[in-house]
This record gives C-alpha cells, sequence and structure tokens, in this order.
C-alpha cells in the first residue's frame, strides 16, 4: 500500500504545479486583456472586454490553487500529529481503496479541495475526492468492510470499502 506521508508529498507536488499553470495562464490572460490590440474601436468589439473576463476568472483559479495548498498543508500538518488508535473511518486526510462489483480497486483520498486530483505512484492511481462530492457524502464514516451505493449517470454503482488507513 502507498506510504500516507510519499501520498502527501505527491499530492503537494500536483497542487504546487496547478499553481504554476494557473498563474501563468492568468498572467497571458491579464496580458492579453490590457494589450492595445485589445481596446476596442466601436461597441460592437468585446474581445478586450472577454480578455479580461478570462484574466478575472485565471485569477481567481490561481486564489483557489493557493487556498487549495494551504488547506493540504494545514491537513498534513494534523495528520502527522494523529496517532492510529481510532478506529478507521471514512474521513478527512483518509486513504481509501474502493472496490465495485466487477473486482475493480481504485484508490481515493479525502482531502478538503482539489476534487478530481490524480496523483500516480508506482502502480496505485490515487484520486482526490471531498467529503462535499457525492461519492466523498456516500463514503462519510463508512469503515473498511462496509457497502455502499451511489447513482452515477443514472445508473446504480455499489462499492465495498476494502481498506481505510
Amino acid at each position: 500500500m502507498l506510504p500516507i506521508n510519499q501520498l502527501h508529498h505527491l499530492i503537494r507536488r500536483e497542487l504546487e504545479k496547478a499553481l504554476v499553470s494557473a498563474i501563468a495562464a492568468a498572467k497571458r490572460a491579464h496580458e492579453t486583456a490590457t494589450d492595445t490590440e485589445s481596446i476596442a474601436k466601436s461597441k460592437y468589439e468585446t474581445f478586450g472586454l472577454e480578455a479580461s473576463y478570462l484574466a478575472h476568472g485565471q485569477s481567481v483559479r490561481v486564489a483557489q490553487c493557493q487556498a487549495d495548498i494551504r488547506d493540504f498543508d494545514a491537513l498534513f500538518t494534523r495528520l502527522s500529529g494523529v496517532s492510529e488508535v481510532n478506529v478507521p473511518k471514512v474521513s478527512l486526510g483518509k486513504l481509501v481503496e474502493l472496490m465495485d462489483t466487477e473486482g475493480k480497486s481504485q484508490y481515493l483520498f479525502v482531502g478538503p479541495g482539489a476534487g478530481g486530483l490524480k496523483v500516480t505512484w508506482n502502480k496505485y492511481s490515487v484520486m482526490v475526492v471531498t467529503l462535499a462530492s457525492p461519492l466523498g457524502r456516500a463514503m462519510m464514516n463508512k469503515e473498511q468492510g462496509d457497502e455502499f451505493s451511489l447513482l452515477v449517470a443514472g445508473n446504480r454503482r455499489d462499492y465495498e470499502i476494502v481498506t481505510v488507513n
């Protein structure tokens, strides 16, 4: 199984990559919005306005990436001081292995944000899910061996929780 401290490092690295990408996109969008070529020559030319909306959206994305990094850093700091005495229930900061009815396993890390982020370590692919997502809500407080169902695109999917770390 994937060591949790290595998982933390991988998630942090992917969050930093997302931040660098978001900063670059925000810079490009800002440069486009403020370029002299973007100035409207008539009331019907909206390129400059559209570019400014894009620049704003990209700056919001930068702020979200920064918040994700802060939230994960706080979570990882808190988790590093927690002993493993408690019963492992699905909650924030847990690594969960799910198996569907076809025997296919998937690994999920329950994080404070960045839902959908994927990291790979050796043969393991781990996706971050939040407790606000339908899957996160369905797994919340479940334990190893528990089963649950989830409606995905109108189809019922059944899962078993194989491990909770």
